[in-house]
């Protein structure tokens, strides 16, 4: 199983930036892909989810502001990040399960295999 993270840069608070997670070798539509980010000196934190069956999930940080999807036929989800702030700075890594609980898809070990992770850099 390989997950590329790619869509990362640096923007103005209030700006927008869609990450890309692409999946390869694997059946990607059973899989349950996350998102969570780690600023420097901070422990990684879930940011959001989606289920192998469209269910979403978002951390109180970035509900509203943030949307995952998904689009089984590239293998690939995407998290569209609207109004950021400086608080979203960090690498933003996905990953990928296929035997996620719902009651675990918030946390980092329920997850087997992680992409390279994305840079997303907001100023003020």
């Amino acid at each position: 199983v390989q997950l590329q993270a790619s869509g990362g840069g640096s923007v103005q608070a209030g700006g927008s930036l869609r990450l890309s997670c692409a999946a390869s070798g694997l059946t990607f539509r059973r899989y349950t892909i996350a998102w969570f980010r780690q600023a420097p000196g901070q422990e990684r934190e879930f940011v959001a989810v989606i289920r192998y069956n469209g269910h979403t999930s978002y951390a109180d940080s970035v509900k509203g502001r943030f949307t995952i999807s998904r689009d089984n036929a590239k293998n690939t989800v995407y998290l569209q990040m609207n109004s950021l702030t400086p608080e979203d700075t960090a690498v933003y890594y996905c990953a990928a399960d296929d035997g996620v609980i719902m009651s675990s898809m918030n946390r980092a070990g329920a997850y087997d295999h992680w992409g390279q992770g994305t840079q997303v850099t907001v100023s003020s």
